[in-house]
């Protein structure tokens, strides 16, 4: 009886999504994968990782990866401002934290208003696209928080993780 009322309580959250900006773009994440939010702190380089794994912060007494995910994106590092933050999100039962430049709000996107990412042709990947949900007479990239890195890329962030 409990797993049910459990399930129907999760089921009001599966339209949502957090909605946040990497420049002038706005991207969302279901809302079901983010554990937290949280301002940048203190972040402890980690030797020989990729410029985008910005290194590891101390979250309680659990160590998590951030990652930038503008550098993941191929977009120039942006200057940190007070609406600069940390989203914590939860990948294979790994916790990592994405930077972002700020975050918006919580929307609801019904599936009838998300299209299929598109085809930008050969060698383009846009697998990590979940969708472009399409509310409030915007069009927001829906992400695929699993799919932003290969599974190279979650093996080593799931290996800084327990380090």
């Amino acid at each position: 009886m409990e797993a049910s009322a459990e399930k129907r309580d999760m089921s009001i959250y599966e339209d949502k999504y957090l909605t946040f900006f990497l420049g002038e773009e706005e991207y969302s994440i279901e809302i079901l994968k983010v554990r937290e939010i949280i301002g940048v702190m203190t972040i402890t380089t980690v030797p020989q990782t990729p410029d985008y794994m910005k290194g590891v912060i101390n979250l309680r007494g659990k160590v998590i990866p951030i990652i930038d995910l503008r550098l993941k994106f191929s977009m120039a590092e942006a200057e940190r401002t007070q609406e600069t933050c940390i989203i914590v999100v939860e990948v294979n039962n790994t916790l990592i934290g994405i930077i972002v430049d700020s975050v918006s709000e919580v929307l609801d996107i019904k599936g009838t208003e998300i299209e299929d990412a598109p085809s930008f042709g050969h060698g383009i990947d846009t697998n990590f696209i979940k969708g472009l949900g399409k509310t409030k007479g915007k069009i927001i990239i829906l992400l695929d928080i699993a799919k932003v890195l290969t599974s190279e890329e979650l093996d080593m962030v799931e290996q800084v993780a327990v380090e």
